[in-house]
């Protein structure tokens, strides 16, 4: 995988008339980010034909602060979701967009200057139907946990372009993927998925995938697509969203897509036992400690490789640590699936 990550074919494509794009961000109270948001979208207004921003029930300021930094623009227009969640808030967008090509993101996100002109330029090709493109959490505080979570992100971009580029794309994010309005309708759009309150993105992927073919999905993970997100201010609130993200892998009809889940969780319990090897002392001792050798040398490696290409460099410390939290909060978040609850933006599942 980490000699796939240097693969990447440089394409010099024509850029797509900017009248043709829509980008649509859903928000729910969202008030903390909606200032900085208001800052990255005037960036952007020369580079798409309308900004939607669509309000999914806020019960605090966001709305307000929203229009007011909109004023009299004629790119930014502020829509009500008649339905409830961010998925019923973006097919209301999409039915509204002008724009043949839209983008979605995320209220917490900021963007490259490039960002709308590099996924764009990929529409040039009438056979490419969806484009998504990395995502990594800032680094806010000085410590272990947003480390930990800029790691993770490593990972799951590490998989996520491993399986675009054997055209068996397993996942992408929502926070940075660009879709035809024509082909985002011709699969249903969100139907049959609808009620599961994320997946907006892979669900998404896969009626397109069996559409158009594995082909007609892209995948550009370099620094000039990149997207920034927020990360999570407590171990609690990290658990919550994975809880949410990981919820969707019942529900998908992908048997190798289930299958790669579960295979995952359960090399986690591996991990978790072999902490049973040093009680037999002597050689087990040496075994223990020569996997978890392994392990976090590989991590380190090859999820730093990941994060340097765009620009971040860790200690190595970090990866120490995260080599031995990660299997147990795996499993902490397998078992929030099944017996417990995710809050999401004052709603609970």
């Amino acid at each position: 995988m980490a000699r796939k990550w240097s693969v990447q074919k440089k394409m010099d494509l024509p850029e797509t008339d900017k009248s043709q794009v829509s980008l649509i961000i859903p928000f729910r109270n969202e008030s903390e980010n909606a200032e900085e948001l208001l800052r990255q979208l005037a960036k952007m207004e020369a580079n798409v034909g309308e900004i939607l921003l669509v309000n999914d029930h806020s019960e605090d300021d966001s709305r307000i602060i929203f229009e007011r930094g909109a004023g009299d623009s004629n790119h930014i227009k502020i829509l009500d979701s008649p339905g409830i969640g961010k998925k019923a808030a973006v097919e209301f967008a999409v039915k509204q967009a002008k724009g043949s090509i839209i983008l979605v993101s995320d209220a917490d996100c900021t963007f490259s200057e490039t960002w709308v002109k590099k996924l764009l330029a990929q529409f040039s090709d009438p056979t490419v139907q969806l484009v998504a493109g990395p995502v990594l959490s800032q680094m806010e505080r000085d410590g272990f946990l947003d480390r930990f979570q800029q790691i993770e992100w490593a990972s799951i971009l590490l998989l996520t372009h491993y399986f675009f580029h054997i055209q068996k794309p397993l996942m992408c994010s929502a926070a940075n993927l660009a879709y035809r309005k024509a082909t985002f309708i011709a699969v249903g759009g969100f139907s049959g998925n609808a009620n599961i309150a994320s997946g907006d993105d892979e669900f998404l992927l896969k009626k397109i995938m069996k559409k158009y073919g594995p082909a007609s999905c892209r995948y550009l993970r370099n620094q000039e697509t990149l997207v920034w997100t927020r990360p999570q201010e407590d171990f609690f609130a990290l658990l919550n969203q994975r809880m949410r993200w990981a919820g969707k892998w019942k529900k998908h009809s992908s048997f190798s897509h289930l299958m790669t889940s579960v295979v995952f969780a359960a090399f986690q319990m591996v991990w978790i036992s072999s902490f049973c090897l040093p009680f037999f002392g002597g050689f087990f001792t040496l075994i223990f400690l020569g996997i978890w050798g392994v392990k976090i040398g590989m991590e380190s490696r090859v999820l730093g490789k990941v994060l340097r290409s765009f620009g971040i460099s860790i200690p190595i410390e970090y990866y120490i640590k995260t080599g031995f939290f990660h299997p147990l909060y795996v499993l902490l978040t397998v078992s929030g699936i099944f017996f417990g609850k995710f809050v999401w933006k004052g709603r609970s599942d």
